[in-house]
């Protein structure tokens, strides 16, 4: 069945049915009827995207290998060829999916070589064949007219823009408010606290002029225990 199946994708491929982005819906229809028509076997899409998931999988693999010095393909046996198993055991050790491939036999790997090898890319942005099928299926589902766009209604989008600008207004709003005015205390509250403790007319008229343009300084009186505001005012420079 695949070679069947092959020597349809390699015909298609050469047709140019074999896009960036993966077949062509009309290549899953010819390799079903070429393979009923072959070998009687009646397969459906899943199952040769099924099988080009294999193909994708050998191809990785195996070219991988083939890039390496010491690898080679032998033909008459349909299998990779290892200089030495010092060369097998040192890249297996490195490439772990490749293990199950010493002796592997692997049918018709000219035809996967030809599906592959002028497109496949890797790296970023890379695509097997099975990634190509999945992507295009979903762009048939996005696009398709059982699945009209939902469209949001005049009035509801009006009133969304509205929510929306209210809320840009007020945030602009916020931005423009005026920072608060940092607490300041009258002169007769701080004349008052200075007649409290009955000092001398030229000792309070200098703490005055101190602690009316000095916050801090009042905020520190205000602080301290009766007994000891004026003493510590008398003190200050």
């Amino acid at each position: 069945m695949d070679t069947a199946l092959l020597d349809t994708l390699v015909e298609h491929h050469n047709n140019g049915d074999h896009a960036q982005n993966g077949w062509k819906p009309h290549v899953y229809n010819a390799c079903i009827k070429h393979v009923k028509e072959t070998c009687n076997i009646d397969i459906t899409k899943d199952k040769i995207v099924g099988r080009i998931k294999t193909f994708d999988k050998h191809y990785e693999i195996i070219s991988k290998m083939l890039a390496q010095s010491g690898f080679g393909w032998d033909s008459e046996n349909n299998m990779v060829e290892v200089e030495s198993e010092e060369v097998w055991s040192r890249y297996v050790e490195a490439n772990k999916d490749a293990s199950s491939y010493r002796n592997k036999v692997v049918m018709n790997w000219q035809a996967i070589q030809t599906i592959y090898s002028p497109d496949h890319a890797t790296g970023v942005g890379a695509r097997t064949a099975a990634e190509s099928v999945q992507e295009e299926e979903t762009i048939v589902l996005e696009d398709s007219p059982d699945l009209p766009p939902k469209r949001q209604r005049t009035g509801e989008a009006i009133l969304c823009m509205m929510g929306q600008m209210k809320t840009s207004f007020d945030d602009a709003l916020k931005t423009t408010e005026p920072l608060p005015m940092p607490k300041v205390t009258p002169p007769t509250e701080i004349l008052d606290a200075l007649k409290k403790l009955q000092m001398e007319n030229c000792d309070m008229l200098r703490a005055y002029g101190k602690l009316i343009v000095n916050e801090r300084l009042f905020e520190a009186l205000t602080a301290l225990p009766d007994e000891l505001k004026k003493p510590w005012l008398l003190t200050l420079p």
